[in-house]
């Protein structure tokens, strides 16, 4: 297939290499062994083969395909933008944004557009939709000024909701990928794909993988949600806040923290051996010639700050080997 694409095209399944998915979380050391890494792509139209896929560099266009996902009661949400090689500059901007139901992925590179879709501003900003994944939504922000509400950091709802697998810091990350592979028994494909250029026009591969996170994101909620509806003293506010201009609250406005009072993190993990000292090495000069017998040091009469060096024989395989100074002035 070209590169060349329509303003909004549906994208068919293209098969695609896996790669290895970084491991942010350790299960619960007590749990059974970890099953096999899993050898199966993730593939959102696997999960529905009528969905559609919808790739939209055009803001009336994609208007009037948000508006399909305006009455939905969650959705997946990720972002991409294009990455910073050269050490010290700041990030590129969102430059693309996915939102993914059971029946339709929309891809919406804003990077793009001469401005933000207005009703993508809507469904982020709606209180009444879920916006499920695990990402950065400070940065949406900062970028371009956009408010997300009803935000479902999926890290934390797997925490509160299946406390017995997972252990450790209740804030610390567990990745996309680690939480696909955990639940689904499948992979999402990472390498190099990761690290394109996400304000290109957009390679099927690209679409497919951009696709797939944001699907997988709610196919996690599902599950996840239907585990934590059983579990009386759990709260959505334990893993659901908002971001209003960069700053994450409750709907209340009060500041929203990551925190569960249930939460069992388990035993602190067991102190790191101490490191050996380090043994500086002074490494042995390879260029000079020992003297064996040296002749008389040799001083020459000057002013009191004048240096001279420690002579040896006339030879030619004689080196300086050090510098002594006149004697102050009595």
């Amino acid at each position: 297939m070209s590169d060349s694409f329509s303003e909004a095209q549906t994208v068919t399944e293209l098969a695609s290499e896996a790669g290895a998915s970084a491991v942010t979380e350790s299960p619960n050391p007590d749990a059974p062994p970890p099953r096999p890494k899993p050898t199966k792509l993730y593939s959102w139209r696997a999960r529905n083969p009528d969905a559609k896929l919808l790739y939209i560099r055009d803001v009336d266009i994609a208007n009037l395909e948000l508006d399909r996902m305006s009455t939905l009661p969650a959705i997946g949400f990720d972002q991409e933008w294009k990455p910073t090689f050269i050490k010290g500059l700041p990030e590129n901007p969102v430059s693309l944004i996915q939102l993914a139901s059971d029946e339709l992925v929309l891809l919406i590179q804003v990077s793009a557009m001469n401005e933000i879709p207005e009703k993508l501003i809507q469904i982020l900003e709606n209180p009444d939709i879920v916006k499920a994944g695990v990402g950065d939504v400070h940065k949406l922000y900062k970028d371009h000024k956009v408010d997300v509400k009803n935000c479902v950091d999926l890290s934390l709802l797997a925490r509160s909701a299946d406390n017995p697998r997972w252990k450790g810091k209740y804030s610390s990350s567990i990745g996309l990928s680690r939480l696909i592979e955990e639940y689904e028994d499948e992979t999402l494909q990472k390498g190099r794909i990761t690290r394109s250029n996400w304000e290109a026009v957009l390679s099927p591969a690209q679409q497919i993988y951009a696709a797939n996170d944001a699907h997988a994101g709610l196919t996690l909620y599902n599950r996840l949600g239907a585990m934590a509806r059983g579990i009386h003293t759990l709260k959505p506010v334990y893993y659901t806040f908002d971001c209003v201009r960069g700053r994450l609250c409750e709907p209340s406005g009060a500041q929203w923290y990551a925190w569960n009072p249930n939460y069992d993190p388990g035993p602190p993990p067991p102190p790191r051996p101490p490191k050996p000292p380090k043994i500086k090495e002074f490494p042995l000069a390879t260029n000079t010639t020992t003297i064996t017998s040296p002749s008389p040091l040799t001083l020459s009469s000057s002013s009191p700050s004048s240096a001279h060096p420690i002579s040896g024989p006339s030879s030619t395989n004689t080196t300086i080997i050090g510098w002594i100074r006149d004697p102050p002035l009595q």
